[in-house]
C-alpha cells in the first residue's frame, strides 16, 4: 500500500503507485505478508515437502513474484501468487492459476525442474524460473538480462531475510 499527501492537504492511497510521490504506507507490507503467510502457510508447507523445496525459498518468491498477490497479473501475462505464464501453467497442469493452492503447486514443481535442470544451483535455477531455462542454458550463467539480474538479487534477499526472521522467532 502506497500513499501521499497532495499540495492541499489530501491524503491518496493505491496499490500501484503510478506517481512518484507515493511512498510504502511503513508496517503496511509487514501486516499483509504475515496475513498471507498464514493463509498460505498449509500450501507452501505441502509444496515444500513435495518437491523437496525450503518454504522459506518458496514464500521468498512469491513476495517477490506478486507479493501475496493471488490475483496479480504481470505486463507480460504471467499469473497469480508465483507468477506463471500461460504456457508454463500449462505445463505445470495448473488449470486455474488464480487459486492459490494449485498455483503454489504448480510453481513449485516448475521452480523443482529448474533446479534440477542445474544441478541445484539456486541462482540459475532463479533465473531459469524467471528468464526461462534456454537463457541460462544459451550463457552458462545467469543471463545479462537486468530483469533477471534485479530478480534473483531480490528472491536471494528476501529468502536470507525469511529465513533470519524465522531463526529469530525460534
Amino acid at each position: 500500500m502506497y500513499s501521499f499527501v497532495d499540495k492541499d492537504g489530501r491524503l491518496h492511497f493505491t496499490n500501484v503507485p503510478a506517481d512518484p510521490r507515493y511512498r510504502e504506507v511503513p508496517g503496511y507490507d509487514a501486516l499483509r505478508s504475515a496475513a498471507a503467510h498464514g493463509r498460505y502457510g498449509k500450501f507452501i508447507m505441502d509444496a515444500a515437502e513435495r518437491y523437496r523445496l525450503d518454504p522459506e525459498l518458496i514464500r521468498a518468491i512469491i513476495k517477490v513474484e506478486s507479493s501475496f498477490n493471488p490475483y496479480a497479473v504481470s505486463e507480460k501475462g504471467a499469473m497469480g501468487l508465483m507468477q506463471l505464464m500461460p504456457e508454463t501453467a500449462k505445463e505445470m497442469e495448473v488449470e486455474t492459476p488464480f487459486e492459490a493452492k494449485e498455483n503454489i503447486m504448480g510453481g513449485s514443481r516448475y521452480l523443482r525442474k529448474m533446479l534440477n535442470l542445474f544441478d541445484g544451483d539456486l541462482r540459475l535455477g532463479l533465473a531459469a524460473y524467471n528468464a526461462g531455462p534456454n537463457k541460462v542454458m544459451e550463457k552458462g550463467a545467469i543471463p545479462k538480462i537486468p530483469e533477471t539480474e534485479q530478480y534473483v538479487k531480490k528472491v536471494m534477499q528476501e529468502y536470507d531475510r525469511i529465513r533470519v526472521n524465522a531463526l529469530a522467532r525460534q
